[in-house]
């Protein structure tokens, strides 16, 4: 039985593109009857344009609404097409509901075969509380985090190509490029291996070396990137990949210069609103659906075809695709 067709919704704008009817006087005082003013907005400070920016987001970029199972099988599926897999490595967690316990993908299966069905809920011992199998017992240093840190509510830690190889190097992930700033001096490092991380030794030495910050970058071994939503830890996790291959390539060409420390907090502030993160993690779910990875959240093969025109899609695109 195909499941799409009942997913009809009212037409909703999509992520990144504005409604007509939300530009308006409200937001823009230098609009008069709908048109602009000789001088508009190109002698306005750059502090007030982006107040009036990020004004325009919480109406223009619509809430997701899929459950955190949805959310949590997607990731998957959109870290799988981003290169994170290696074999059954990695681990995505988000809290479930009740204290003490969150949702994981089973021991066995690949991201690629994650969907929100097969997920199962575990506690802090990973003890299964529903669903079948077992967890990966490399799970337990997420249950440390989450006691150490009440503030995250998804945590990914994966062994992408790029962040493996310069984990070889024992060196830090240098932050040096705009795309990347939302991880600037937001990610520590473990200078050394640990060994397997399924003892409490592990879990505490890397909650405790994570401190703080959103991610940490893991010598001879991977990342662990951690979110406040499962859109953030997501959107975080492609960009930690991103930020090592960058910095492999630079520094084969030369040194890796720093970036102002004003500008790259500017910049990762900029960008690091739930709001971006939704409409970030709604992209790479398209991508992820068009990609054939729909039946993870209950399309089937022959789920419909949709793009970026709000005009030629028939299921809700924030939240529903």
């Amino acid at each position: 039985m195909q499941i799409w067709h009942q997913w009809h919704a009212p037409k909703v704008s999509l992520p990144g593109f504005m409604h007509p009817a939300t530009i308006g006087i409200r937001d823009h005082p230098q609009l008069i009857g709908g048109k602009p003013t000789v001088d508009s907005t190109m002698n306005t400070p750059k502090s007030d344009l982006v107040a009036l920016a990020q004004r325009r987001m919480e109406t223009a970029i619509a809430d997701n609404v899929w459950t955190k199972r949805q959310k949590l099988a997607l990731t998957c599926r959109i870290l799988f097409e981003m290169g994170h897999d290696s074999g059954l490595s990695g681990q995505i967690t988000t809290r479930a509901e009740d204290p003490g316990t969150y949702y994981t993908q089973r021991l066995g299966l690949g991201f690629d075969e994650v969907t929100e069905h097969n997920l199962i809920t575990v506690d802090e011992d990973l003890n299964v509380l529903a669903g079948g199998g077992m967890a990966n017992p490399a799970n337990r240093f997420h249950s440390w985090i989450y006691r150490a840190r009440p503030d995250v509510n998804c945590i990914v830690h994966t062994h992408p190509l790029h962040i493996a190889a310069l984990s070889m190097l024992e060196t830090p992930l240098v932050v040096s490029q705009m795309d990347t700033c939302p991880l600037y001096d937001e990610c520590a490092f473990l200078d050394r291996w640990p060994g397997i991380p399924v003892g409490n030794e592990e879990g505490e030495l890397i909650a405790g070396t994570l401190g703080a910050k959103k991610a940490l970058f893991l010598a001879h071994h991977g990342q662990v990137v951690t979110g406040a939503t499962i859109e953030e830890a997501c959107v975080l996790a492609v960009l930690i990949e991103r930020a090592a291959r960058l910095q492999l390539l630079a520094m084969a060409a030369g040194s890796v210069q720093p970036l102002d420390p004003r500008l790259a907090a500017e910049a990762r502030d900029w960008v690091s609103t739930p709001k971006r993160h939704q409409a970030a993690f709604a992209y790479y779910a398209r991508r992820a659906v068009r990609a054939g990875h729909g039946a993870c959240i209950g399309f089937g093969a022959d789920a419909p075809h949709f793009s970026a025109d709000e005009h030629h899609h028939s299921i809700a695109t924030e939240g529903g695709l």
